[in-house]
């Protein structure tokens, strides 16, 4: 027993040691863009669900990365300020699913192909999902829905939902990003994303070492049809995300699982369609609940898994089509642990940057934020008052990047 949970553990610190310079290389990237793009200038571009408007809902989203709670609960703060639902929803889908650190890790475990089937369906489920909007949501189920958004009930990340972070200062994008305030929003967006998404990507990391370490292949190959093509390949997309909603993992942390899945025989379209069903797991529904009412909460739940499948059929006979289907043998759940490779390079350079932000972040007054972060989102309000009074805070600090 003590030997096959050393062995799950093990799998586990292998997958982390795997992904850690990708997971810190797309969460700067993220902090960068958040901290000069303001939430304020976010909402004015999302009034309408025109197709050019979805499209910059999806690449803001995709800009903004998030964990799933702090994704779901930024969308109920966009729909709240005067958002168009529709797009509040096209955010949120790209800010978990079509973001940079989701593409660099599929492509290490599972190949380019996967990071492209990312982005390709990713849109596809943006645009489907608008499409059954206009066909079956109803204006008293969206009014219903508002005004339950509107009594601004808890559910989870609320404090880092509504904290603005970004620099307020005027100037070109390069001259707000190298200031000194730049630097301290551009770590503090840094943290608050790791504090954010730490625990799922821990938790999936343990259950996808577990299922590797204790759940025999032959089980997996006869749950997903393995051996029969075409039943496989219209059974993935559905049962993908029936999976990820048992699972309960979410986000980045729903990537070590989808390894173990597709070394298990599930089709490429259901992989798709899995990672993309972070957004539907069991707790994230009842905070929709909570959010937008049990009506819109059923209403969610059908569409948003009916244009999963939907993004996951289609991915997987076009990439079936055009042959680029990789070999489930190329990928690969790491088991080596550390070792002197390119990884061990880039973690290397990599924490570096990670262990500067961090300094600048504790040094700033972070600490003080990270409380509010799973606090309500009125947290926003006392924002300033907390930098202001850190013991911490360096002399000249500007204040005002921090407002909403």
């Amino acid at each position: 027993m003590i030997h096959a949970v050393l062995h799950a553990l093990s799998i586990a610190g292998s997958m982390t040691w795997e992904i850690t310079w990708a997971l810190i290389l797309g969460f700067a990237l993220s902090a960068v863009v958040q901290a000069v793009v303001r939430k304020s200038t976010v909402v004015s571009l999302l009034g309408d669900d025109r197709p050019r408007t979805l499209a910059i809902a999806a690449g803001l989203g995709a800009a903004s990365s998030s964990c799933s709670y702090a994704a779901v609960a930024l969308a109920r703060s966009l729909f709240r300020k005067g958002a168009n639902f529709t797009a509040a929803m096209a955010f949120e889908i790209a800010s978990t699913n079509l973001v940079v650190e989701l593409g660099v890790i599929l492509a290490l475990l599972m190949g380019w192909q996967f990071t492209a089937a990312e982005f390709v369906g990713g849109p596809i489920m943006i645009v489907v999902l608008a499409v059954l909007f206009r066909l079956f949501l109803r204006g008293k189920l969206l009014r219903q829905a508002r005004e339950q958004a509107a009594r601004g009930l808890a559910g989870s990340m609320e404090g880092h939902a509504a904290m603005d972070m970004s620099v307020q200062r005027e100037g070109s994008f390069a001259r707000r990003l190298f200031s000194r305030e730049g630097f301290t929003s551009t770590s503090h967006v840094f943290v608050m994303e790791w504090a954010a998404i730490l625990r799922d990507l821990m938790i999936g990391l343990l259950i996808a070492g577990a299922i590797a370490a204790w759940v025999p292949d032959s089980f997996w190959r006869t749950f997903f049809f393995d051996g029969h093509p075409l039943a496989s390949k219209l059974w993935g997309p559905l049962i993908g995300p029936l999976v990820a909603i048992a699972s309960f993992v979410c986000s980045i942390g729903n990537v070590p699982l989808a390894v173990v899945l597709w070394k298990g025989g599930i089709s490429f379209g259901g992989v798709v369609a899995f990672i993309f069903a972070d957004l539907l797991i069991l707790p994230i529904l009842n905070i929709y609940r909570k959010y937008y009412g049990t009506k819109m909460t059923l209403f969610l739940l059908g569409t948003l898994y009916l244009s999963m499948v939907v993004a996951g059929y289609i991915v997987e006979f076009t990439f079936s089509g055009l042959g680029l289907i990789p070999d489930r043998a190329d990928a690969r759940i790491p088991m080596e642990g550390v070792t002197w490779n390119y990884t061990t390079w880039l973690n290397i350079a990599f924490l570096i940057l990670a262990a500067a932000l961090l300094t600048r972040f504790f040094r700033s007054g972070g600490i003080s934020m990270l409380r509010m972060m799973g606090g309500p989102p009125t947290a926003e309000h006392d924002h300033s008052a907390h930098q202001h009074t850190s013991p911490r805070q360096d002399p000249g600090e500007p204040h005002g990047g921090h407002h909403r």
